[in-house]
């Protein structure tokens, strides 16, 4: 009853709310938007016409440049494997682990993202340079960094497979090369810790399960009385300092 209640009182005040704008035109204007394609031989206007569109490319793909080009997966991956370790179900939520992760990405590549806009930005927003050498200007901070997170051996498998190109240098690999060998190498890095961190919570569940079975308490859960033993020694070792400080010194420039 309550929700047909509703749904009359919704249609009785849209109808009123039409009959008053037909009555008063102008007492709530509506913006008139206008989005026209039209021809020009004007190359400055096809320029201008195509930054738009590669800006609007980019701002669609902005979640992807973060995740995978940046310190974002390691932490992460990193901060998950904590919490599956601890076993806390959902303690601390997805949205807190992950906002966790965002600033420490932004602090750990804060160095990096300064010396892009030192070199490329500010210098292109002044008209000192042009587009495309921002552009040349800052990619190299990012894939110095790139190159310092990734293995020899990832980068050297896909240099393999990439067609034509045979660089004599690190200078001479290209970008798209080294993007998808730093994934790589990020993920490896980030299950390596998150192994080390399991070990320890993993003594926890055996030492418990031990207990329990040579009590003959083999109906009780030992995740059960594990938890609190695990969450106190992680609290009193200051847990997520030990795993942020090691996640930042993880990282090397």
């Amino acid at each position: 009853m309550n929700f047909k209640k509703t749904l009359f009182i919704l249609i009785i005040l849209f109808i009123g709310f039409n009959t008053f704008a037909e009555d008063n035109p102008n007492f709530f204007p509506i913006p008139k938007l206008n989005f026209d394609v039209q021809a020009t031989d004007n190359p400055e206007e096809i320029s201008l016409g195509l930054q738009i569109v590669f800006l609007l490319t980019i701002l669609a793909l902005a979640p992807s440049i973060l995740i995978m080009t940046t310190c974002f997966t390691r932490v992460v991956i990193v901060l998950s494997f904590v919490r599956r370790a601890i076993a806390t179900q959902s303690i601390p939520s997805n949205q807190i682990v992950i906002g966790l992760a965002i600033f420490v990405t932004f602090y750990i590549m804060a160095p990096v993202w300064t010396e892009m806009n030192d070199t490329a930005i500010q210098p292109y927003i002044v008209r000192e340079i042009t587009q495309p050498e921002a552009i040349d200007r800052a990619i190299i901070p990012l894939r110095k960094f790139m190159i310092a997170q990734t293995r020899n051996k990832d980068l050297a498998m896909f240099v393999k497979y990439a067609r034509g190109i045979k660089p004599k240098n690190i200078d001479e690999v290209p970008t798209h090369v080294i993007i998808p060998a730093f994934i790589v190498s990020e993920l490896k890095t980030s299950f390596q810790m998150g192994i080390l961190l399991f070990l320890p919570f993993l003594i926890v569940d055996i030492t418990v399960a031990s207990i329990l079975m040579s009590m003959g308490m083999m109906m009780l859960p030992p995740v059960m009385i594990s938890l609190p033993f695990k969450l106190i020694i992680f609290v009193m070792a200051d847990g997520w300092n030990l795993v942020i400080d090691s996640l930042v010194r993880s990282f090397r420039v």
